[in-house]
């Protein structure tokens, strides 16, 4: 049984249609009832089981109690992905707030580490697991993207090393998926086509990246198939980060 957040579209719904075409029971956490219930449906229409659950991930009390939904209906969970996050958009650090700092350091870190705390002792008590998190390709080089989110973004990357290190006699793997462009509602709006054609040109592999791309990765680090892989961050970049 696995757990998204931030699963209502984009990567998060394309890795809940993947885990689910696989075999999981998923629970897909979001803000947006309609959307959520939409991927859901897909899931459930192909085969699949998903349980939609509604909460805005930057509230502690709607974490416990989606949390608590999801241990009473399906158990406690094998994979957690805490992709939950956003607020990338360009803002000079000169003209950065305080409460623009704030909001994208709850969205993108705290968030993580609420939905992760939150299922982490029976995680534990099970004696196995696997937690996969989101950070981006902002948090390993400079990019367009704002210094608080490339902070958040590199907050999570650590927060992961630190956990896989704890986790790993517990039976439970923790690594870090980190994308670059890829291609969603958000970009589309903010890019025409050709901008994105010339955006893609500039990667090695010639694209922008999509949804399923990350889904495929953050998969495999979920599966048996990564069972000695733990505290790796996993660039999903077109061959633009090489570290």
């Amino acid at each position: 049984m696995a757990v998204v957040t931030g699963g209502s579209r984009g990567i998060g719904a394309a890795t809940a249609r993947a885990l689910a075409d696989a075999g999981a029971t998923v629970a897909i956490v979001g803000r947006d009832e309609q959307a959520l219930a939409a991927v859901a449906s897909e899931i459930e229409a192909a085969g699949g089981r998903a349980l939609p659950l509604i909460a805005d991930c930057t509230v502690q009390e709607q974490v416990r109690r989606f949390a608590v939904t999801v241990a009473e209906q399906l158990g406690v969970p094998d994979i957690v992905m805490p992709f939950a996050g956003g607020g990338g958009m360009p803002v000079p650090t000169a003209d950065e707030t305080v409460e623009h700092w704030r909001s994208v350091l709850e969205s993108d870190l705290t968030s993580m580490f609420m939905t992760t705390s939150a299922f982490l002792p029976a995680m534990i008590d099970h004696g196995r697991g696997s937690i996969v998190t989101m950070s981006s390709s902002a948090a390993r080089q400079p990019a367009q993207s704002n210094a608080a989110y490339a902070a958040a973004k590199a907050g999570v990357i650590a927060f992961t090393r630190h956990l896989a290190s704890e986790l790993g006699p517990s039976g439970i793997r923790v690594n870090c998926l980190s994308p670059s462009a890829v291609e969603n509602d958000g970009m589309r709006t903010w890019m025409t086509q050709g901008q994105r054609d010339q955006l893609g040109a500039s990667f090695p592999l010639r694209r922008i990246g999509q949804p399923e791309d990350v889904a495929r990765a953050a998969l495999f680090l979920a599966s048996d198939a990564a069972s000695w892989i733990t505290g790796v961050t996993l660039d999903i970049a077109g061959g633009k980060i090489m570290v």
